[in-house]
């Protein structure tokens, strides 16, 4: 994990390795997979699903034919909305089709896939695989090269960790931010060419980039605003459009929130009133298709080494050639004449789109992306003035180097305290470690935190605000007294469920961990019990369950909790990363004779944990086992001494 570099070749060669290394293992992992599993065990892991029904489901905007897949009996799975999947009927890796899930159901998947998709579908059974886009990747490495070239809006300089940045305050008021969010406005506006803003959980790190945002578009600043996942990029769209800014979001309609699809690039540009003309070049090619179809395509079987102006001369001349009868002559020879119609058709429906785009985002005052998309053909030559990046911590560096060559400054928002960004091949470790906290060492100065939360109750923010942010934290006052009472009219006669913010279940040692054959997850089926008793009992109570999350370190544990617990949020610490619930419950799993507590270690995922929660948290663990680590024996005499220790 290196803080500086020698030269801008150096630098790339660096990052290139890596990507590479990490490219590879996620293509592999999803293709092993498929390899070595059949596809009933990939479906009970969830990442397929199989024997599924479609049918049409219409068509998107920007063209995307949609279908939608269902059963009956639909398992449980991880696809999720924006997943680039594989649909196929027999052999995924060598018939699959790939689509972006538009819309989950209980009993169905609706996909898009390219207009020129032909799916059969009359009686087929169809099998859907979580897949890759390798498109990623790709634009990191352009990037990465065109660094290595020294091209970048952005000083190259900062980058090499050998640059200087300037620190000082800009004009920027507000009547609705507190005083450290308007006072990192102001640095963030007077800074350059970068601003680091640390934003620990519930601080509203969002909201303050928002406010930023507006200030600069008033300044007549272009702005780019891009975060790491189609989620984050949707918060910050809902931030800018409150605030009366105007808005395109680039990306796959599949993709955005449903709500925003009016502020997106392909709503607006079926909107333009040139799109009339569009849709009668488009007719006008479907036409010609249709007319082509008649005429033999002049495949290489056919052409026997013919070139298009050979089989036009012999067509002309009412010729055979080469064992090709004059009539197949002339059939491809009007196949080739209807497919130069169509590329002219081609060329002016891209000049046109290209038009009606440009006159879109001109217009526009702040285009807001993924990282990955900041790279696509759309902005391709497109400059800006500024590039806000949020979730800055949970992107890899050569992910935030796509939107950020395009601009001459950078503001970025993240919390290092956090988790970084998930790394599948441990060779390619490194990339954990952000631009975003690297930055923050070579420029501290350049650094500005957050200090009030609005999210916890006082007591739940003690713990992390001491052992994770020096103590710096302050609950606001609207949140700083708040209890499960205010939710419930009676709270539920049971040992945890008080007014206590935060509890802990001690197993006592009495609930073992185990581990599933060929896994190197853990779960336990007696902390899931616990939990269920736990959740009943609190919707009993009248809290309804879309206010409760249940968390877990194990992805085993997770899948043994939603085998249970239904209409419940469950997911992993990373999978909660950014979310918050009125009441968690974090189960921990951890119970063994010889009080190994494996990545639990990991603090950062502890960090994020412990800061889901609201009004209450409830943890179960065993408190043997737990104590074998300093910090969580640290969390274990602040629950003590400030919560509620309770024996199972």
């Amino acid at each position: 994990m290196r803080l500086t570099f020698k030269t801008p070749r150096d630098y790339a060669t660096y990052f290139k390795r890596l990507v590479e290394l990490e490219r590879d293992a996620e293509k592999q992992f999803h293709i092993n997979e498929i390899k070595r599993l059949s596809g009933n065990k990939r479906e009970k892991i969830g990442r397929a699903i199989l024997r599924t029904r479609a049918h049409r489901a219409g068509q998107l905007v920007g063209g995307f034919k949609l279908y939608r897949f269902w059963r009956a009996d639909m398992p449980d799975h991880q696809i999720n909305v924006g997943d680039v999947v594989l649909v196929s009927v027999k052999n995924p890796l060598r018939d699959g089709v790939e689509g972006t899930v538009y819309e989950k159901g209980q009993s169905y998947l609706t996909v898009a896939f390219p207009e020129d998709t032909q799916l059969k579908i009359s009686k087929r059974l169809f099998r859907i695989d979580l897949y890759i886009n390798d498109i990623t990747f790709r634009r990191m490495l352009e990037t990465l090269t065109l660094i290595e070239n020294g091209v970048s809006n952005f000083p190259i300089e900062i980058l090499l960790g050998k640059g200087e940045v300037q620190v000082k305050e800009g004009d920027f008021d507000d009547e609705v931010l507190n005083e450290f969010q308007i006072e990192a406005a102001r640095l963030a506006i007077g800074s350059f060419p970068v601003f680091l803003i640390h934003g620990p959980p519930g601080t509203g790190k969002t909201t303050t980039l928002v406010k930023i945002m507006k200030a600069l578009v008033l300044k007549g600043e272009k702005v780019l605003a891009t975060a790491d996942s189609n989620n984050a990029v949707d918060n910050i769209v809902e931030g800018l459009i409150k605030e009366g800014v105007q808005v395109t979001r680039i990306g796959h309609p599949a993709r955005l929130k449903r709500e925003l699809i009016e502020v997106s690039l392909d709503y607006k540009v079926e909107k333009h009133p040139d799109y009339g003309r569009l849709s009668e070049i488009n007719a006008k090619i479907d036409e010609i298709k249709a007319h082509q179809s008649k005429f033999k395509k002049p495949v290489p079987a056919f052409r026997r080494g013919l070139n298009d102006e050979e089989i036009l001369k012999f067509a002309k001349q009412g010729r055979g050639v080469r064992g090709v009868s004059a009539r197949t002559i002339k059939s491809m020879a009007r196949w080739i004449e209807k497919q130069r119609e169509l590329n002219e058709l081609y060329e002016k429906r891209d000049s046109l789109v290209s038009g009606i785009i440009r006159e879109i985002l001109d217009e526009t005052e702040v285009i807001c992306t993924t990282n990955s998309t900041a790279g696509s053909d759309i902005l391709l030559d497109r400059r800006f003035d500024v590039v806000v990046i949020d979730e800055a911590t949970q992107a890899t560096e050569p992910s935030c180097l796509i939107p950020l060559i395009k601009a001459r400054k950078a503001i970025m928002a993240g919390d290092h305290k956090q988790l970084p960004p998930t790394i599948l091949n441990p060779d390619a470790g490194a990339l954990s470690f952000t631009l975003f906290e690297r930055l923050v060492r070579l420029f501290p100065k350049a650094t500005y935190m957050l200090r009030i939360q609005y999210r916890m109750n006082e007591t739940i923010m003690k713990f992390p605000s001491e052992k994770f942010y020096n103590g710096a934290l302050i609950a606001a006052e609207s949140v700083k007294n708040i209890k499960l009472s205010d939710l419930v009219k009676t709270l539920p006669r049971y040992p945890a469920l008080d007014n206590t913010p935060v509890v802990f279940i001690d197993t006592g040692g009495k609930f073992l961990e185990k581990t599933r054959p060929g896994s190197f997850s853990k779960y336990n089926p007696e902390e899931a019990r616990l939990v269920k008793e736990i959740v009943d009992k609190l919707v009993e109570a009248g809290l309804p369950a879309e206010k409760i999350g249940v968390i877990t370190p194990y992805k085993d544990h997770e899948d043994y909790l939603k085998s249970r617990i239904k209409d419940v949020e469950i997911h992993t610490v990373d999978g909660f990363q950014g979310r918050e619930k009125e009441v968690i419950v974090l189960s921990l799993v951890r119970s063994n004779p010889q009080e190994e507590i494996g990545f639990l270690s990991d603090l950062r995922r502890l960090n994020v944990a412990i800061t889901r929660a609201k009004r209450k948290l409830i943890i179960i663990g065993d408190q043997s086992t737990l104590s074998s680590h300093p910090v969580y024996r640290n969390l274990l005499e602040f629950i003590k001494k400030s919560g509620k220790i309770v024996k199972v």
